[in-house]
């Protein structure tokens, strides 16, 4: 049972219990309409109040049952809104906690809604590719008003109930809850009136260019999503039409997005996040250590920003670095990026200086001995992170965790500095890492379970979306950027410009193409790990464009030129004749006559390269799932979420069209055999029709 019954005199309690969100699937629909019917047959209860169990309302329906028949068994969520609607005694709902989604739109149903001072509603659905599908886009409006609805569904972030008090929020608890709300049902039964929100006028607003300024916003901010589109219609026919017929057009639109490949692959990232938090060897029960104390080795802009990152989950660190200035200079930009936000209105003065207070600088390493964790983040050279590994398994307490941040090196290697490789970890932030929420978790081939999960664990607290990988060149992330730089690289060798396949990615919906990201990342970083690699393995693909501009001091905006020129304080890409110039010079040495190249090709070329090295990595079991590949690129790459990532991509296109793309790129002019050969991986499922994601 997903729902109890209960009495408390003349007043029936129902309560949502179905962890661990109280999602409203089909059980939990059945069993609320059951304690519905009981009360109305019942003629000595006079009201009732629906609530939820662990302190929440509800998160919603349970998109899992989405495109499912369950999804249509009755009750649906939209019978269940038409009982409480109809019933013959005031309904009362009950929000404590999170009331979202189909939570809210079950409240908005009940005659009456009470709210805790800390409960949050929302209409999140907007969020994986939908519109409120059971009424929220009528009856919302009609509650608090269009312009507060339209901005709620639209942006489907959450508000403090009490906000809505007067409007949505008939009384706000502030002593025992359950009493309260109780005693709020008993005194709205002497009164015979059983209002329903669907009765109430939504009246549009006085401006008669309010929606079309609605729509040329939606689109500014949500470019290729049609969802936000199709949440302003529906909560503009809330003020045209009646309300059936508005229900009726708002699910007409719901289906439609319900099909649509942008809401697929939106329901297929919140899901990949959730599957990538769970490690498919290692028990759920595995005990965690305890971290109370956080290490930084670094205070450069890596370090300064995994320390944020701890700092703001309220942890005290402590920041290590070999030479005063360094670590002045580290201190400096941590508070200079607080002072930032304090200027923004996202921090206070007084959280300013207690987060500060947080952080102790040091130069020695005795100073760190006692932390529980300790996360190295220096130059990104085996030697260096060897050596700093040898100190910290000489001084770290017996059980800290040790944790590198390197983002191509060989963990293993660098856990063999140590006496204790089963303590060591790799903790691969990205920069900004105190704004960048993808953290892959690389494990050892020692690495210890409880390790492992106290990594995750901790991931969690400072809201960063952990993946695990194995050990290998680049790991997830960077081994699949690599064949994707090399196809961009490619390209412009044989006659795109780097703005065509800027443009041309940015148009797929890349947060931004790959040569501005190189540009905002620093040309050397790459440089530096293709020089390691062109001396590990003479055979290596070469860059030679990039490498001469790197030559040339060209890094990117730090620099003010890289792929682009920058003017001084200004970050806006600039076409530079000089790169021209190189672009020209280097096919006139490869003896290669420039083409023209369109947007399919680049878009193809670039994505299906990810594609195939992604294969790779799978079938090697560097990540456990697909989806752990997407997440990576979704959360830590900026590749368009409402893609669902490039393995996720692959299986919308068809992996028989995608193996079929790459046979014709090897044989083109001057294609290249080798690098479009299919993974194993990818040539089985294209043969068999198969899926990467199940």
């Amino acid at each position: 049972m997903s729902a109890h019954y209960a009495t408390d005199g003349s007043v029936a309690v129902i309560t949502l219990d179905n962890p661990p969100v109280n999602g409203m699937g089909h059980s939990t629909r059945v069993a609320i309409a059951e304690g519905l019917a009981q009360a109305a047959a019942d003629p000595a209860i006079r009201a009732i109040v629906l609530m939820g169990a662990n302190g929440l309302f509800s998160g919603g329906a349970d998109i899992r049952e989405f495109n499912t028949p369950k999804a249509m068994e009755t009750p649906t969520l939209r019978d269940l809104i038409a009982i409480c609607e109809a019933s013959p005694k005031p309904v009362v709902a009950a929000i404590e906690g999170n009331c979202m989604g189909g939570g809210l739109e079950l409240s908005l149903g009940c005659h009456y809604r009470v709210a805790s001072p800390r409960a949050l509603v929302a209409l999140p659905e907007v969020k994986i590719g939908l519109l409120p599908g059971a009424g929220g886009t009528q009856r919302l409006p009609r509650a608090i008003g269009v312009e507060r609805a339209l901005e709620m569904i639209v942006s489907g972030d959450p508000v403090a109930a009490e906000k809505l008090s007067g409007s949505l929020i008939g009384q706000v608890i502030t002593g025992d809850w359950l009493e309260g709300a109780v005693a709020y049902a008993r005194n709205v039964a002497r009164d015979d009136s059983r209002p329903r929100v669907r009765d109430r006028p939504a009246t549009a607003p006085d401006d008669p260019g309010y929606f079309t300024a609605a729509r040329a916003k939606a689109a500014k901010d949500s470019r290729n999503l049609p969802a936000p589109q199709r949440c302003i219609d529906a909560v503009e026919a809330a003020t045209t039409k009646p309300f059936d017929e508005g229900l009726a057009y708002e699910r007409e639109l719901f289906l439609a997005l319900m099909n649509s490949p942008e809401s697929r692959g939106l329901r297929h990232a919140f899901f990949s996040e959730r599957a990538a938090a769970r490690i498919l060897d290692v028990p759920a029960d595995t005990p965690v250590r305890a971290v109370r104390r956080i290490a930084v080795v670094g205070a450069g802009t890596m370090g300064g920003g995994i320390a944020m990152s701890f700092i703001n989950a309220g942890f005290p660190v402590t920041i290590l670095e070999t030479q005063q200035a360094a670590l002045d200079r580290g201190l400096g930009v941590i508070r200079a990026n607080y002072e930032s936000a304090v200027k923004r209105g996202k921090l206070t003065p007084e959280r300013l200086e207690q987060r500060m207070a947080l952080l102790t600088p040091t130069l020695s390493y005795d100073a760190i001995a006692d932390a529980d964790l300790v996360v190295e983040a220096v130059f990104e050279e085996m030697g260096v992170k060897e050596a700093v590994f040898r100190k910290l398994d000489e001084v770290m307490k017996p059980g800290a965790l040790l944790a590198t941040n390197t983002s191509t090196l060989d963990v293993d290697r660098i856990a063999a500095a140590t006496g204790r490789p089963h303590d060591v970890i790799g903790m691969h932030y990205f920069s900004p890492a105190n704004v960048m929420r993808l953290l892959e978790v690389v494990r050892g081939r020692e690495t210890a379970k409880d390790v492992l999960t106290t990594v995750m664990q901790l991931a969690k607290k400072t809201g960063k979306t952990a993946v695990v990988s194995g050990v290998c060149d680049g790991f997830i992330g960077n081994r699949m950027l690599k064949q994707y730089k090399a196809q961009a690289s490619a390209l412009v060798e044989e006659g795109a410009s780097p703005q065509q396949v800027d443009r041309a990615m940015e148009a797929f919906g890349m947060a931004m193409g790959p040569f501005r990201v190189g540009d905002l990342a620093g040309n050397d970083i790459g440089w530096a790990i293709r020089k390691r690699l062109y001396a590990e393995d003479p055979a290596t693909r070469r860059q030679p464009i990039g490498d001469r501009l790197c030559e040339m001091g060209r890094f990117g905006q730090k620099t003010g030129a890289g792929w682009y020129r920058y003017e001084p304080g200004k970050r806006e890409p600039i076409p530079d004749p000089v790169v021209d110039e190189v672009i020209v010079a280097v096919r006139g040495e490869l003896g290669v006559a420039p083409r023209a190249i369109g947007e399919r090709e680049i878009v193809e070329r670039c994505v299906y390269a990810l594609v195939n090295e992604g294969a790779r990595i799978l079938e090697e079991g560097i990540a456990q799932r697909a989806s752990d590949i997407d997440t990576v690129y979704l959360t830590g790459y900026g590749f368009p979420r409402h893609r669902g990532g490039p393995l996720f991509h692959a299986d919308s296109v068809g992996l028989p069209d995608v193996a079929a793309a790459m046979q014709r790129f090897a044989s083109d002019p001057g294609g290249d055999r080798d690098f479009w050969n299919p993974a194993p991986l990818l040539a089985r499922l294209a043969a068999e029709g198969g899926r990467f994601n199940p």
